[in-house]
């Protein structure tokens, strides 16, 4: 007689998730999805895995390996000429409604929350001012830097 530990074990094997086919078929002019061939015509379906649970990070680029060169004190870094980071559509919906600008996002997105700014710097760094107002005294003053076309930082200051 097995013991129930023994039992459960044998359970556990049978159970475990096998590699499920599935089959494309035209019967009568309809397209008909089976576990079986389910005639001569049959078609293999390859299914994506949609399994819940994963990484967030599927979607973003690739990290890439740190320069083996040393570089000297003198010499200034570089700055890396790259894309913008991802913001996932979600969360970018949920920033430009709430007018809210955030590191990482582009020209482009700015303009969305804030509009069209009215200053601009371009040097040292490219940096645009915004200011808020309320019953038509300045209240805040918004400064959005930029690098390589990217949010870099915000700020908000008093007058």
């Amino acid at each position: 007689m097995l013991r129930p530990i023994g039992l459960m074990t044998i359970m556990l094997a049978l159970a475990a998730p096998a590699e499920a086919q599935v089959f494309r078929c035209d019967k009568e002019g309809n397209t008909v999805f089976s576990d079986q061939p389910c005639g001569e015509d049959a078609e293999s379906v390859e299914l994506r895995d949609n399994r819940i649970g994963g990484s967030f990070d599927q979607n973003l680029p690739a990290l890439e390996a740190p320069d083996s060169r040393e570089q000297s004190e003198e010499q200034e870094p570089k700055e890396e000429a790259g894309t913008c980071r991802f913001i996932n559509s979600t969360d970018l919906r949920r920033y430009l409604v709430r007018e809210q600008v955030v590191q990482g996002m582009t020209r482009e997105h700015v303009r969305r929350a804030f509009g069209n700014p009215p200053e601009t710097y371009t040097s040292p760094q490219e940096v645009w001012i915004y200011q808020t107002r309320y019953y038509g005294a300045l209240y805040e003053l918004t400064y959005v830097y930029f690098r390589d076309g990217c949010v870099d930082r915000v700020e908000y200051r008093k007058p």
